[in-house]
């Protein structure tokens, strides 16, 4: 079984242990989160129309939301920027964001489990989790900006 295959077949198997249909729209986005992770929307649906030409935006739209909802696919959003999103690893990894051209990346939780900060007062609510971005400029936008100083993150 070719690996595309063998993705789509367990894609489909993870779609319905969420208990949601199997359908095309939904099997694209998961295809084209695994070869481009943190996408935009714009970007998910460009790639899934690499392979399903008359897919809809409406439905892309639709398949993110649910499989956000169904916490397949992790929807991200750092500050100033448009959401983003990547296959939900459950891994509690954090993420790098550039200040210059916007480019996020997967670094690992310090602690490694979830959640990896203690609030100073939980009002009572139930924490399982806190999303954390560090924010820096990547190699490339470093080397380019002269006025600021150079670090190594």
């Amino acid at each position: 079984m070719s690996t595309a295959l063998k993705e789509a077949s367990d894609d489909a198997a993870l779609l319905r242990a969420a208990g949601l249909r199997v359908t095309r729209p939904r099997l694209g986005v998961l295809a084209a989160l695994r070869e481009h992770p943190h996408a935009d929307a714009a970007d998910v649906l460009t790639a899934v129309r690499e392979g399903q030409p008359t897919v809809s935006h409406q439905a892309v739209y639709d398949s993110l939301h649910t499989l956000t909802e169904a916490r397949l696919v992790r929807s991200l959003q750092p500050a100033g920027s448009t959401a983003r999103y990547e296959l939900d690893a459950h891994d509690n990894h954090h993420h790098l964001v550039c200040r210059g051209c916007g480019a996020l990346v997967d670094v690992p939780c310090h602690t490694g489990s979830a959640p990896c900060l203690s609030a100073p007062e939980d009002h009572g609510f139930a924490i399982d989790e806190a999303e954390v971005y560090y924010w820096g400029r990547c190699p490339a936008c470093a080397a380019e900006d002269t006025t600021l100083p150079h670090s190594t993150l």
